[in-house]
């Protein structure tokens, strides 16, 4: 058998942080929708994902951060407006999205994405849709909401992020702005 059968493996995503102060406004938000069905996101989790990568061989790490470190940055802190409610149907998932992504995010994705072709990760790349995920297992519509969301996720960094046992834990992080 090959040590590759063996090699440990990491689920691995690039993402934006969701700043303390931040993901407690958004968590009070979402309790005061007062929702009785789902699986909540812990508040500590929240976060925006640029791209998946999925299972990766511990091996590789290091190149995808080599690789990641010459993605070209927007060169501006990043703020997205979390602005619209929404449900996943085929996720199963309660999100907070963008009504309008900025230009800067989705060139930031863009270039995340040609960084890692070389890796094969991914075999299914999808659709970029920015979001943050409130609720896991949602079966239900949109609920209503007495105050509408207007959340601005504001980053300079992105960070490449390990899933381990429903915990999330940065790797590394690269400035959004050069300095």
């Amino acid at each position: 058998m090959s040590d590759e059968a063996h090699e440990p493996v990491k689920r691995l995503f690039f993402a934006l942080s969701c700043p303390a102060e931040q993901r407690r406004a958004i968590a009070q938000w979402r309790n005061a929708l007062e929702l009785r069905i789902g699986r909540p996101v812990p508040t500590e989790n929240f976060h925006l994902t640029l791209l998946f990568l999925g299972a990766v061989g511990a091996a590789q790490i290091a190149e995808i951060c080599t690789a990641a470190g010459k993605v070209r940055v927007p060169g501006v802190a990043l703020r997205v407006a979390l602005d619209r409610l929404d449900v996943w149907r085929g996720a199963g998932v309660l999100v907070l999205a963008p009504e309008q992504a900025p230009l800067e995010l989705l060139r930031l994705v863009y270039a995340l994405e040609q960084a890692m072709l070389p890796f094969g990760l991914e075999e299914t790349v999808k659709e970029f849709r920015p979001h943050l995920t409130l609720m896991r297992e949602f079966r239900a519509p949109v609920p209503e909401s007495a105050t509408p969301p207007e959340f601005f996720l504001r980053a300079d960094r992105f960070a490449l992020f390990e899933s381990h046992k429903g915990r999330y834990r940065a790797l590394a992080e690269w400035p959004l702005v050069a300095p």
